[in-house]
């Protein structure tokens, strides 16, 4: 009965660290901070049609989102706000998603959230570890929305507004949701002020974290070999870990 007890202990806790291990971060790893050159701002405003309308809605929310570099050159200042918003189906959600709005104005069409390094939404952004966040969960990282009227500043160091780097979101769009995720309205996000040519030395802004490859976001992109071997990493230590235990468990029992 004891060496049962202590297989099941440590069993248990391979398991939570397994678990932990696998929603850590995504498949591609954490997100990394970004450089970018000053002087360059993307704006997105919404329409005046909802693409969905319910409720106390009489009219489609206003509001923009407004991204410019940070000061320190670190990620990316944004300056969201929303007025008009339903009375109820809050909190709302807003988030960056892989493609931009089409002339229909179908926020379906906009497809997933922007999720360059393939983190998946099945465990929810925990905020106090932003990196390891889908790059585009602007709610999760920063808050939701309650209330009819919004208004928030803030940076984001893990965006980026120069084309190169995956987390790059001036080519797609944000869609603002019910709590129930269901889509009320979106925008595409279009070029306001560019800066001059900025060369680092690759043509691309470097991230203060080195990653291998710059990922590029699209809701179909096959699971990377890279986060298959990551997934089948935390296998081999779960195994290992439960093979040492049934050997400590035989070992005890020889005492």
């Amino acid at each position: 009965m004891h060496k049962m007890q202590i297989y099941f202990v440590l069993s248990i806790a391979a398991v939570a660290v397994a678990s932990a291990a696998l929603r850590s971060t995504g498949e591609l790893g954490d997100a990394p901070v970004v450089k970018s050159p000053q002087g360059i701002v993307y704006e997105a405003i919404l329409p005046d049609r909802p693409f969905f309308k319910a409720g106390s809605m009489t009219r489609n929310v206003r509001g923009t989102i407004t991204a410019m570099t940070a000061r320190d050159g670190n990620g990316v200042e944004l300056t969201v706000e929303f007025s008009d918003l339903p009375t109820e189906g809050g909190p709302f959600a807003y988030h960056l998603h892989a493609d931009p709005v089409p002339e229909d104005g179908n926020c379906t069409k906009a497809l997933a959230h922007h999720d360059p390094f393939i983190r998946g939404e099945g465990t929810p952004c925990d905020a106090s570890r932003p990196e390891t966040c889908q790059v585009g969960d602007l709610s999760g990282k920063h808050g939701s929305i309650a209330g009819d009227h919004f208004h928030q500043t803030y940076v984001d160091p893990y965006l980026s507004i120069v084309q190169g780097p995956g987390s790059f979101f001036g080519n797609r769009s944000f869609v603002l949701h019910f709590a129930n995720k269901t889509r009320i309205t979106c925008a595409n996000f279009k070029l306001v002020e560019s800066a001059p040519p900025y060369n680092n030395g690759t043509g691309i802004p470097s991230a203060v974290q080195a990653t291998s490859a710059a990922p590029i976001a699209t809701p179909h992109d096959h699971v990377p070999f890279v986060g298959a071997a990551s997934t089948m990493g935390v296998s081999v230590f779960f195994l290992c870990l439960t093979c040492t235990a049934a050997y400590l468990v035989g070992d005890i029992g020889n005492i």
